[in-house]
C-alpha cells in the first residue's frame, strides 16, 4: 500500500475526480447485492409454491432494472477513475521528458538510451495502473467484500457467515508474503528489460557497422543470450505471481465446502430457508472477486511501487549545470563583446587527477575567426564544450562581453551560439524542417538561402522531393558530406553571434570546403566564428590559429606566422599539401 502514499500528491490534486469515481464504484458494489437477494426471494416463493405470474414478472423486472442501474454506475466510475489514470500517465511522462531535457552530459554518460526509454514506457505504464486498476481493485474489493458480508449477516445467518469466511485471513497473509517477493523480483525484471531495450536500440542504430564488420551473427548470439537471461529473471516474477490465483481458488473452494456442509445442516434443522441458502451461495460468488482481487491488487501495487522507485531515482538526480548563480538581469546587449578564455586547468569530473586543458588563453573579437588545430585528443572539442557549458568546474574563467559565462543564464547564452558538432544529428523528418529546426517559422527563401551558403541547395534540387525529401532516422538517406552541409545550413539559419564548427567540413571535398568558407567570410562579418579542424585549409584564413597538444597551446598566430615558425603546423601543412597534389594527379 506504500505506493498510494508515494502518489499522495496526485490523489490530492485529483481528489474531486476520485471522490466522484469511488462514490459511483461504491454504489455499484451495493447495487450488486440486489440480484442475489431477488434470487433468494424467488427461490423461497418457488419452494412454497405460492408465487404468482405477476410476482414472478415483478421480480424479473427488478433484476433487469438492477442491471440497467449497474450499467450506468459502471460507466460513470470508469470515466472518472480511468480518466484519472490517464492524467497521471500524462503528468509522469511530461515530467520525465522535461527532466531529460534539462539534464546535462554526465547524466547521459551514466544512463544508456535504452534504459531511459524503458523508464519512459514500461515503468510509466506500471505507475498508471496503480491509479486505474489499483484504485478500482482496492475500493471495489473492500466495498464489495464489506457490503456482501453485511448482506450475508442480515439476509441469511450470522453464524454461517462467520464460519464460511474463516479461511479469509489465510488469503490476506499469503498475499502479503507473496507481495514482498513480487516487489523484489519485479524490480530486477524491470532492470533486465531496460538492459534488453538498450541492447536492441544499440544494435539497430549500429546495424551498418555490424554488417560491415560481419558481426551480425555474433551480435544476434549476444542478444539471444540476454533474452534468455531476461526470461529467467521474469520466470521468478511469474512464479510468485502465479501463486496468487491458486491461493484464491483454494480459499474460495474451502468457503464453498463450509457453506454447503454447514448451510445444508442449517436448512435440515429448519434454521435457514432454502432461499436464504441460495442467496448465501450467490453472495459467495460476489466474494470471489474480492478474494482474487487481493492477489491482483498486490501484483499491481508491487509493480507500480517498484517502477515508481525507479522513476523517482532518475527524477531525484540534478544537473550539474544550472542557473543557480546566473544574473537574470543580463540581456543580449550585455554579452555582445569579446569572447575571452583564461583557463588555467580543467579535468573531466570522472578523471580529476588528469587535466585535459591547461593555460588556455585567447581573445576573440566580433568579426574574427578562431582556428583550433592539433592531433586527435589535443583538446579542441573540450575548449568548445566549455563554451557550451557542458562543464562548469574548471580553474579560471571564460567571459563574454566581460561576463563570466557561468553567470549568464543558460538560455540566453545558448541562444547566442550556433553549433555544428563532429557527429551530426538529423531528425527523422524533411530536409526543410531539419534546416528550419531553430526557426520553425522561417520562410522558404530563408531556408534556401541557408542551403546555398552551405553549398547544399543544388544537391537538394536534384532529389525527387526537393526540400520535402525525408532524411530518415539520423539522416540515413544522406551521404556524410550532405549531413554536414545540412547541419551547417541549420546553424547558419539561426544567424547567431557565435558560430562553432567542430570538424564540420571533414566529409566534404576541397572545392565544396572552399565554397562554404567563402560564404562564411561574407556571412559572418561582425560575428565570432570558431573552427576546430584537422584539415588546415579550413582555418588558414582565420584571424588567430591555436595549435594544441595534450591540452596546451604550443603554437599560435596567423597562417603565415605559423608557417614561418616551422613547427607542427608547418609540417602538417606541407604533408596535407603533398596529399592534395597526389590526389589531383591520381584524379587525372
Amino acid at each position: 500500500m506504500n505506493i498510494f502514499s508515494k502518489l499522495g500528491w496526485f490523489f490530492k490534486q485529483e481528489k474531486k475526480r476520485y471522490i466522484i469515481g469511488i462514490s459511483f464504484l461504491a454504489l455499484t458494489s451495493i447495487a450488486n447485492l440486489v440480484p442475489p437477494r431477488i434470487l433468494g426471494l424467488m427461490a423461497d416463493q418457488l419452494d412454497k409454491g405460492s408465487i404468482s405470474w405477476s410476482e414472478y414478472a415483478a421480480l424479473i423486472l427488478a433484476v433487469v432494472a438492477a442491471a440497467i442501474v449497474l450499467y450506468l454506475l459502471r460507466y460513470f466510475w470508469r470515466k472518472q477513475i480511468w480518466g484519472g489514470a490517464a492524467e497521471l500517465e500524462r503528468q509522469m511522462r511530461s515530467r520525465l521528458f522535461k527532466h531529460f531535457m534539462v539534464m546535462d552530459r554526465t547524466f547521459y554518460q551514466r544512463h544508456r538510451t535504452g534504459d531511459l526509454m524503458a523508464h519512459a514506457t514500461n515503468d510509466i505504464n506500471s505507475i498508471q495502473n496503480v491509479a486505474g486498476d489499483g484504485v478500482l481493485t482496492l475500493v471495489d474489493s473492500l466495498v464489495t467484500g464489506g457490503t456482501t458480508m453485511i448482506a450475508m449477516i442480515i439476509f441469511t445467518d450470522f453464524r454461517l457467515t462467520v464460519i464460511a469466511l474463516l479461511p479469509l485471513p489465510f488469503l490476506a497473509l499469503g498475499a502479503w508474503k507473496l507481495g514482498d517477493k513480487l516487489h523484489y523480483s519485479f524490480d530486477k525484471s524491470q532492470a533486465a528489460f531496460s538492459r534488453l531495450n538498450n541492447k536492441t536500440q544499440e544494435s539497430v542504430s549500429g546495424i551498418k557497422v555490424l554488417k560491415a564488420f560481419g558481426e551480425s551473427t555474433q551480435d544476434s548470439t549476444a542478444f539471444n543470450k540476454m533474452v534468455d537471461e531476461t526470461i529467467q529473471i521474469n520466470k521468478k516474477v511469474f512464479k510468485w505471481d502465479s501463486m496468487f490465483d491458486p491461493l484464491g481458488t483454494l480459499i474460495i473452494g474451502a468457503t464453498y465446502v463450509i457453506t454447503i456442509i454447514y448451510g445444508g445442516l442449517l436448512v435440515t434443522n429448519h434454521t435457514l430457508s432454502v432461499g436464504q441458502l441460495v442467496s448465501f451461495i450467490a453472495y459467495i460468488s460476489n466474494m470471489v472477486w474480492p478474494m482474487f482481487a487481493i492477489g491482483y491488487l498486490f501484483n499491481i501495487l508491487e509493480r507500480g511501487s517498484a517502477s515508481y522507485d525507479r522513476v523517482e531515482r532518475l527524477l531525484y538526480e540534478r544537473p550539474q549545470i544550472t542557473d543557480e548563480n546566473a544574473d537574470q538581469s543580463l540581456t543580449v546587449k550585455d554579452i555582445q563583446g569579446d569572447l575571452k578564455y583564461d583557463i588555467r586547468s580543467f579535468a573531466y569530473p570522472d578523471e580529476k587527477e588528469i587535466p585535459v586543458l591547461q593555460n588556455i588563453e585567447f581573445t576573440l573579437k566580433p568579426g574574427q575567426t578562431l582556428g583550433l588545430v592539433g592531433k586527435v585528443g589535443a583538446g579542441k572539442t573540450t575548449i568548445i564544450e566549455l563554451l557550451l557549458r557542458e562543464f562548469d568546474h574548471y580553474q579560471g574563467k571564460i567571459t563574454l562581453g566581460g561576463h563570466d559565462i557561468r553567470n549568464i543564464p543558460l538560455k540566453l547564452l545558448l541562444n547566442e551560439i550556433s553549433y555544428v558538432p563532429q557527429n551530426n544529428f538529423l531528425f527523422s523528418t524533411s530536409i526543410e524542417k531539419n534546416i528550419a529546426f531553430s526557426d520553425q517559422d522561417a520562410t522558404k527563401n530563408k531556408i534556401e538561402s541557408a542551403a546555398q551558403k552551405s553549398d547544399l541547395h543544388d544537391d537538394i534540387m536534384q532529389m525527387p522531393a526537393g526540400y520535402q525529401t525525408l532524411v530518415g532516422e539520423n539522416g540515413v538517406s544522406l551521404s556524410g558530406g550532405q549531413k554536414q552541409r545540412l547541419s551547417i545550413a541549420r546553424a547558419l539559419l539561426k544567424e547567431s553571434p557565435i558560430l562553432i564548427l567542430d570538424d564540420a567540413l571533414s566529409a566534404v571535398d576541397a572545392k565544396t570546403e572552399t565554397a562554404i568558407l567563402n560564404s562564411l567570410r561574407s556571412e559572418r562579418k561582425g560575428k565570432k566564428t570558431l573552427i576546430a579542424a584537422h584539415r588546415l585549409t579550413s582555418v588558414m584564413d582565420a584571424d588567430l590559429i591555436l595549435v594544441l597538444k595534450n591540452g596546451k597551446i604550443v603554437e599560435r598566430g596567423k597562417h603565415a606566422d605559423l608557417l614561418a615558425q616551422d613547427g607542427w603546423y608547418a609540417e602538417m601543412w606541407r604533408k596535407q599539401e603533398l596529399r592534395a597534389k597526389v590526389g589531383e594527379i591520381d584524379g587525372q
